[in-house]
């Protein structure tokens, strides 16, 4: 999560998800704070996939969506 922070300049809230691929890297999905509002469920977040290598390095990452925290739903 540091890397990804540290490339974005943005502030991760926390790994949502985590699944093994076929090639033995990783590939993490961290929801990170995009935007501060008030009151703070109108805070904007995104999902970011991070993809990690076998020795714990970031090698890549892509935002798949954005949202507005205060909805139970990102469709609704």
């Amino acid at each position: 999560m540091s890397q990804l922070e540290e490339l974005t300049n943005r502030e991760a809230e926390g790994v949502v998800g985590i699944k093994k691929n076929n090639d033995g890297t990783w590939t993490v999905t961290v929801e990170v704070c995009e935007g501060r509002r008030i009151p703070d469920t109108a805070d904007v977040l995104a999902e970011y996939d991070v993809t990690i290598d076998s020795d714990g390095d970031l090698t890549a990452y892509s935002r798949e969506s954005r949202y507005v925290r205060g909805r139970t739903s990102r469709g609704e």
